[in-house]
């Protein structure tokens, strides 16, 4: 399972960085792809969790959920940034998705 839980996060990573682009440009991110975003997202968080709770985990698989939950706050964060349509700060975004990537390289490391 945590095969499928790397592949929906890669997916959710690759629309992330899509959005992150439009950010960094000036523009607002389109809705479709930022729901579709944090669908992957949540899913592969559920996903992680019901790894986590099944105990068939170690120590680096509970860090890397604690770090792509926080990854999750700020992207609450940032979409109540977009539903007010305004532009997130770039700071913000970079902050999101380095603790993405940081979350998501530890369940990684997990795998291999």
């Amino acid at each position: 399972m945590l095969t499928y839980v790397i592949i929906v996060l890669a997916i959710a990573a690759v629309g992330g960085l899509v959005l992150a682009s439009k950010i960094f440009s000036g523009q607002l991110a389109p809705w479709p792809l930022s729901i579709v975003h944090a669908l992957l997202g949540a899913t592969g968080l559920i996903m992680l969790i019901m790894v986590v709770l099944e105990g068939s985990g170690s120590g680096s698989l509970t860090a890397a959920l604690a770090l792509l939950v926080i990854a999750a706050l700020g992207g609450f964060y940032l979409a109540s940034l977009h539903a007010k349509n305004s532009v997130a700060p770039k700071n913000v975004v970079i902050i999101h998705a380095g603790v993405a990537v940081a979350g998501f390289l530890t369940l990684l490391s997990v795998l291999l």
